[in-house]
């Protein structure tokens, strides 16, 4: 072995480790704004500028990529979208503005008539209802009584 030798061998190994490290430089930036942006003129520009200016390129694609990945952008809208339905669910007695519950009839407040209920399920229903959505009855109509409908069945 003369010395061209000793000395190729460490230029070589170290050239392969300078590539090996290039490319997985420009896989992970490609693998991380895939992650980012569904833009793929982004993604190109993104890879090819970490893929020619190297480490200052990945530099700079830390620096300008986006904040958050797309996985965590939509966790981020379903919590908001979560938050925005609990407030819509909490009932407020248009009268004070107070909470009530939501089966509340009446605001144990200021005695503001909340909702009515269902004559015949007697569950709560909103005013603006014309037809109970747990029994079906059209509100308005006269509502047989057990006695009454039990006789209609004898007859027939």
């Amino acid at each position: 072995m003369d010395l061209t030798d000793l000395i190729l061998l460490p230029v070589a190994f170290l050239g392969a480790t300078v590539a090996a490290f290039w490319l997985s430089m420009v896989i992970w930036t490609f693998r991380d704004i895939r992650s980012r942006t569904r833009d793929l003129p982004t993604q190109f520009l993104a890879t090819l500028l970490v893929a020619v200016l190297n480490i200052p390129g990945l530099l700079i694609y830390l620096i300008l990529r986006p904040r958050e990945t797309l996985a965590e952008a939509y966790e981020r809208a379903l919590e908001e979208e979560l938050i925005l339905q609990s407030l819509e669910e909490i009932e407020q007695c248009p009268g004070c503005g107070r909470r009530v519950k939501a089966d509340f009839i009446v605001c144990p407040y200021c005695h503001t008539r909340l909702k009515q209920p269902c004559p015949r399920c007697q569950r709560p229903l909103r005013l603006e209802w014309s037809l109970c959505p747990y029994c079906g009855i059209a509100l308005g109509t006269p509502v047989p009584s057990p006695a009454v409908s039990a006789s209609a069945r004898g007859h027939q």
